[in-house]
């Protein structure tokens, strides 16, 4: 202890320097829109290469589960070839579901968090893939979430498990659309919001995006239906959905850009 005290009492002025340089560095990025924005792409850059190389450790490990599932998306996209006359309404299929408006990215997740309050995922794409803000990311089974920052080589993804996501979903069978949020609560089941309470809801049915954004297309798979209650206050049901996605278990994912978005916002507000 009496070393401890020595050891501050020797070195007092540049402990003094490092606390009132790291105060000023704080105000400085907290005051100024620009050196916050720099600071975050920053984080994201040093942040993306430790998870880059953390994840290389853990997917040798991983190599025969990750190659099971590349074996059996790529079944599922040969079947598409195969049977590209018929309407394959039971499996999600990229090709048929996106058309030519979008464009797809392939990335590799290199961080996942799902036990936080507010949940990211870490993607190895970024500015340089011409990867920016407002994409949204996906699986061959369904959403995964929204690109909210980028750096040069990485961009980090808010997940649907993130009480701040908000997307636009609909019930299939009824096609009333309402809001997906999470609750916070468990990583397997999401809520979706706001369906009028003149909507009939059943368990099993499935749940799409609406496609009422520049985002995602509308037919994404979400999950399907649990259980549900109507608010009768609001007249409004709290529907609860089970991803189809495992969300403590992603490796890779799709990134979606609309082509035709900037256009649609322009038409939409011509302010812009």
């Amino acid at each position: 202890m009496q070393q401890i005290i020595n050891f501050l009492v020797r070195n007092k002025s540049f402990l003094l320097f490092l606390l009132l340089f790291s105060l000023s560095l704080f105000f400085t990025i907290q005051s100024h829109t620009y050196h916050k924005s720099k600071f975050i792409n920053s984080a994201n850059f040093l942040t993306g290469g430790i998870y880059e190389s953390v994840n290389g450790i853990g997917q040798y490990f991983n190599l025969k589960e990750e190659n099971q599932k590349l074996l059996e998306e790529n079944n599922r996209l040969k079947s598409v070839l195969f049977n590209e006359k018929n309407e394959l309404k039971a499996d999600f299929t990229l090709d048929s579901t996106l058309g030519n408006q979008y464009e797809l990215t392939a990335a590799q997740v290199y961080k996942n968090s799902y036990s936080a309050t507010n949940n990211y995922l870490t993607i190895n794409k970024g500015k340089r893939d011409s990867i920016h803000e407002d994409l949204g990311v996906i699986t061959s089974k369904g959403i995964i979430g929204i690109v909210d920052n980028t750096s040069s080589k990485y961009a980090r993804v808010m997940s649907v498990l993130n009480t701040n996501s908000r997307i636009n979903a609909q019930l299939k069978k009824t096609d009333h659309f309402g809001t997906l949020r999470w609750n916070g609560v468990s990583p397997k089941i999401i809520q979706l919001t706001d369906i009028q309470g003149l909507a009939k809801v059943t368990v099993g049915d499935t749940v799409t995006t609406s496609g009422n954004s520049t985002i995602f297309p509308k037919g994404i798979p979400v999950g399907e239906v649990v259980s549900f209650k109507l608010v009768e206050t609001e007249d409004v049901y709290t529907i609860n959905i089970l991803l189809f996605n495992d969300m403590t278990n992603i490796g890779h994912v799709y990134i979606i850009e609309n082509k035709d978005a900037k256009e649609i916002k322009t038409l939409n507000d011509p302010n812009e």
